[in-house]
């Protein structure tokens, strides 16, 4: 890239906040599968099996290759076991299988130099390849950390003099829980220690005239992940970089929860123009990890700049001028979380309180109060009462439909206007205006919430310069943009330009089981993932997850957004409100349930990790709000649930290390009786409740 770039790019992470455009990288050769560049987004996964089992190996690649995997990534963690990628790749060649593979490297330099002679590309993590990681904290002298590049330097260039004469592909993949104690006691546990721990590699291979590079900034936690790509591409084009982005939220878990992690974090970056190749983390097969990432990117396969004139610098890299709340760092910067400050209308939405859900309800049975059950209320005949789930919905919306029963009394109630002016008693009912309707001075506003229909388009006309705002006014904005969210995102960068603090509602409609017109597209999509099966579930469900996780989850990440509504015709009620607070979990805006933080399993991992998973959860689901990370082996586990409230790692076969935060309570526990020791340590912190009996 040279200096026009630069400038025009400049303070910036992507082309632009408020339409769509692609970010150009480097093209880098990866065996016959280039990436970056114009080359389409590349998807790919990690085999669960022993390296050394070369036959389960080569099956397991071949089920990932089939399910879609462009690339196959084996775990290499010491020598042994990179000399024999050597016959896992024999093997694949020789069945006709020619995907390249890559092999992951922690802490062992010389099985990395082995492996590169070997595959096409090699993954590095900056942060344990030459360090050793001892939660130390120390303070360097500018000489003494000149000094400790000088000795990364040294460990470092023989595999990059490796990789360029055999023209073997690198990746640096940063990740979030396994940053050297160097960065660590100067950039703390943040997205630009993250960016820093990876740049230093980086710069040495410029320095040795090798670029054949892919970066990745990878995090359990889907806002730190966002954050630190941002910054890594905006510090790339300032010092003349443009690598190709690796995508993925590590440990993200599985079900619903993962594929929802997945989708905020990859999807935001995607809905930014950013990403090369995307890997989905599942605690899961790994040919299920595939069609997951397919549907995610598939969406911006046909995606085209909309309404802007796109330029181009004479590097070719796309650009458009920015806005000016785009070039205002006050209001809003993409690198941290600021919650956008808005009124508190009626104590209730907006303000400190947390985004609120809102279900549809307007086409179900209105005489049978059952169906408040999907909505979190569980009616119980005999008592004739409600009970609230954990995950119970804030405001019902019933159309023009009057329900024949009694809805419980912390249940608010959403009416098209003129129905709701024709009630009798208002108490807990609100109405919802089109823009029109609500600046017509003869319009009866008497509610304490008054919810209004809007557009971005709309910010352009007369109805909403005259709209009046007694402090009860809440916005619904909705959009019929492809690129919906960027639509969506300009309607809020103009309130902010504006001085406007109305509580917004993001609303998004997705038509998914069946092929009729939809607002959003998806396309062939629809077709790959009813033909692969996504989930067990109706595979509208799954498509709901992943597009609604993407277009409300980077929003949300961004602190937009004072509740979310996702209308979803021909779904079940409860998949719908599931995934809305699925959603809140994973942007951290609103807590519901015990959030697991899982790795999606290796060659590396000492035990069967879904089933121990699904141990752990059925018997720790109902600790709402604690969040237990559930690792494989000794190299993902203090590192990566770094984030953790409580750790269960895989220390040797059948043995268990058990974690509170990152400190080491119990090591070597039976894996038989690991489960009950870590109830007990909660339950000595205070934090046990006992689960409710149905």
């Amino acid at each position: 890239m040279n200096a026009d770039a630069v400038k025009q790019l400049k303070g910036r992470y992507c082309n632009s906040l408020t339409e769509y455009s692609r970010f150009v990288t480097r093209e880098v050769k990866i065996g016959d599968v280039p990436l970056g560049g114009n080359n389409p987004i590349r998807i790919q996964s990690m085999t669960t099996t022993d390296t050394m089992d070369t036959i389960g190996t080569v099956e397991q690649s071949i089920r990932m290759i089939e399910a879609g995997c462009e690339y196959i990534r084996i775990t290499a963690p010491s020598i042994k076991e990179a000399q024999n990628l050597a016959e896992i790749k024999k093997q694949l060649r020789m069945r006709g299988y020619n995907a390249p593979l890559v092999a992951d490297i922690h802490f062992t330099p010389n099985a990395a130099e082995v492996a590169a002679r070997i595959v096409e590309k090699v993954r590095v993590n900056p942060g344990n390849y030459a360090d050793k990681k001892r939660f130390d904290q120390i303070d360097y002298t500018d000489a003494e950390y000149q000094g400790e590049l000088e000795r990364i330097y040294q460990k470092f260039a023989p595999l990059v003099g490796i990789c360029k004469e055999y023209g073997t592909a690198m990746r640096i993949g940063t990740n979030h829980g396994s940053l050297s104690d160097r960065i660590m006691s100067r950039y703390g546990d943040t997205p630009q220690g993250m960016v820093e721990s990876a740049m230093e590699f980086i710069r040495i291979c410029e320095l040795l005239d090798y670029r054949n590079l892919v970066v990745s900034m990878k995090s359990s936690n889907p806002q730190v992940m966002v954050q630190a790509y941002r910054l890594l591409v905006e510090t790339m084009v300032a010092e003349g970089m443009n690598y190709p982005l690796h995508l993925g939220v590590t440990e993200a878990g599985d079900g619903e929860d993962g594929r929802i992690k997945s989708a905020v974090g990859i999807g935001t970056l995607l809905e930014d123009g950013l990403g090369d190749t995307v890997r989905v983390s599942l605690t899961e097969e790994p040919e299920a990890e595939a069609p997951v990432a397919i549907a995610l990117v598939e969406r911006y396969s046909k995606r085209k700049s909309e309404s802007q004139e796109v330029g181009k610098s004479e590097s070719g890299n796309k650009y458009i001028t920015p806005s000016p709340v785009e070039r205002d760092g006050e209001r809003y910067s993409p690198y941290e979380y600021k919650r956008r400050e808005t009124l508190e209308a009626n104590a209730f939405i907006g303000g400190h309180m947390v985004p609120r859900v809102v279900v549809d309800l307007s086409q179900a049975n209105l005489k049978d109060p059952s169906i408040l059950n999907d909505a979190g209320y569980l009616y119980s005949p005999i008592l004739d009462k409600y009970n609230m789930a954990e995950q119970s919905v804030d405001f019902v919306y019933l159309g023009d439909n009057l329900p024949s029963f009694t809805f419980p009394g912390n249940l608010k109630q959403l009416y098209n206007y003129k129905t709701w002016a024709g009630l009798t008693n208002k108490f807990l009912c609100h109405p919802v205006f089109t823009l029109n309707e609500y600046t017509d001075a003869s319009v009866d506003r008497s509610s304490p919430l008054n919810l209004v229909h809007v557009t971005a388009d709309d910010l352009n006309g007369q109805d909403f310069t005259n709209i009046p705002n007694d402090g009860s006014l809440v916005f619904v904005l909705e959009t019929d943009k492809t690129h919906g969210m960027a639509d969506q995102r300009k309607f809020f960068f103009k309130l902010m330009e504006l001085g406007l603090n109305t509580p917004v509602i993001v609303k998004r409609k997705y038509d998914l089981v069946d092929h009729s017109p939809s607002t959003i597209d998806h396309g062939s999509t629809y077709d790959f993932a009813k033909d692969h099966g996504l989930s067990t579930m109706d595979h509208g469900l799954t498509l709901l997850q992943l597009y609604a996780a993407t277009d409300m989850g980077a929003l949300l990440v961004d602190g937009f957004g004072d509740g979310i509504w996702i209308d979803a015709p021909g779904l079940p009620t409860q998949a719908i409100t599931s995934t809305s607070f699925g959603i809140l979990q994973a942007t951290r805006s609103r807590i519901s349930k015990t959030e697991y933080i899982s790795c999606p399993s290796c060659g590396r991992t000492l035990f069967d990790l879904m089933i121990t998973t699904q141990m752990i959860r059925s018997r720790t689901s109902h600790l709402k709000g604690l969040k237990i990370g559930i690792m494989g082996c000794i190299v993902n586990g203090p590192g990566e649930m770094a984030d953790a409230d409580y750790g269960y790692v895989g220390s040797g076969t059948d043995r268990i290390t058990l974690y509170r935060g990152k400190e080491v309570v119990k090591k070597n526990v039976s894996s038989e009786n690991a489960l009950d020791e870590l109830i007990n340590i909660i339950r000595e912190d205070g934090n046990w409740i006992e689960p409710v009996e149905n």
